[in-house]
């Protein structure tokens, strides 16, 4: 039998140029959006380039093409703005979305269907405004005090550390306690050390792991997989927990309730958003309000004073720790 297999690879070597081809016409068409990224092969685009180091990837585009850029990978097309001025444009656009605009975000950073996160998401906000809101804060300052005041203590007044450790250090255990259930996940300094890896390396991720396909991000995706494994190995336990106030019960019980009664859905997925949000913009705020006032002495002594005369004696243990920590 003659051997056609010559003349089976020139028409499919022709059909895959031809493919390339058309395929790099079709993305340089569009002169009016922003410069793209994207690579010389189809679908996989600037992929390997940026998986290897998105951050410092990002920052070479930006010195290359400006503060507006579009990056192809993996059939993504992910649009960088990078400026104040532009983020300021984009939120005040009329044709802004906020629902549609987090929907791939939280689908890839939590693994949740997007049918899933529509039929959830007004009932979620509606229920965490009510239950976080002004009017209902006052329910959590007795405990949030007591929490705070307990991290504090076990930290004792002397000594360094690095403020951002710091605030992290003593919010993450605050805030599980407060929101969640007291003891639950840290229980020792083993465990505390392990979540607080975890979490950072979650958190300095977020925003690459929710627009970036996770096989290109292994450390993140490790992270998040421990997270969610913490979650639901305690789901049990969150959902048996008793708050000192009786039927009253903890945002994360309010959250899982509106999960189950809608959806077979896994809801340690919802328990790792809670986690997120509630922690993500906590602990740099801490820090950037803590940094000023140990950079402006009479700033600092006006606090001292107002806080001496609502806790009176209590200010001296403040002042001794914030004092330390320069």
């Amino acid at each position: 039998m003659p051997d056609n297999s010559m003349g089976l690879i020139f028409p499919t070597l022709i059909l895959f140029l031809v493919v390339v081809t058309l395929f790099s016409f079709l993305q340089r068409k569009n002169v009016r959006g922003p410069p793209c990224i994207r690579g010389w092969i189809p679908w996989l685009g600037a992929s390997f380039e940026f998986g290897k180091a998105p951050l410092e990837f990002i920052e070479q585009a930006r010195i290359k093409y400006g503060p507006i850029f579009t990056v192809f990978a993996m059939g993504n097309r992910m649009t960088f703005v990078t400026e104040e001025e532009g983020i300021d444009v984009f939120f005040k656009s009329k044709k802004l979305n906020f629902e549609l605009a987090i929907q791939n975000p939280i689908c890839h950073t939590a693994s949740i269907p997007k049918n899933i996160f529509l039929t959830l998401h007004e009932k979620l906000y509606i229920m965490l405004k009510g239950k976080l809101g002004t009017l209902n804060l006052y329910q959590f300052t007795g405990q949030l005090t007591e929490e705070l005041h307990e991290q504090l203590e076990n930290l004792g007044t002397r000594g360094t550390m690095d403020l951002n450790d710091l605030i992290r250090h003593v919010l993450y255990p605050v805030t599980v306690n407060v929101l969640f259930n007291k003891g639950l996940f840290l229980t020792n300094k083993r465990k505390i050390k392990e979540f607080h890896h975890h979490f950072q390396v979650f958190d300095e991720g977020f925003e690459y792991g929710s627009q970036v396909p996770e096989c290109l991000l292994r450390n993140w995706s490790k992270s998040k997989k421990w997270l969610l494994t913490l979650f639901e190995k305690n789901i049990s336990d969150i959902k048996a927990y008793k708050s000192a106030k009786g039927n009253s019960l903890t945002v994360m019980q309010a959250v899982l309730d509106i999960v189950e009664m809608e959806t077979s859905e896994q809801s340690s997925k919802y328990g790792l958003l809670t986690l997120w949000a509630s922690l993500s913009n906590a602990a740099p705020i801490a820090f950037w309000t803590l940094g000023f006032i140990l950079s402006h002495p009479d700033i600092h002594k006006n606090i001292m004073q107002s806080i001496s005369s609502v806790f009176g004696t209590a200010e001296k243990h403040v002042s001794t720790f914030l004092t330390n920590d320069k």
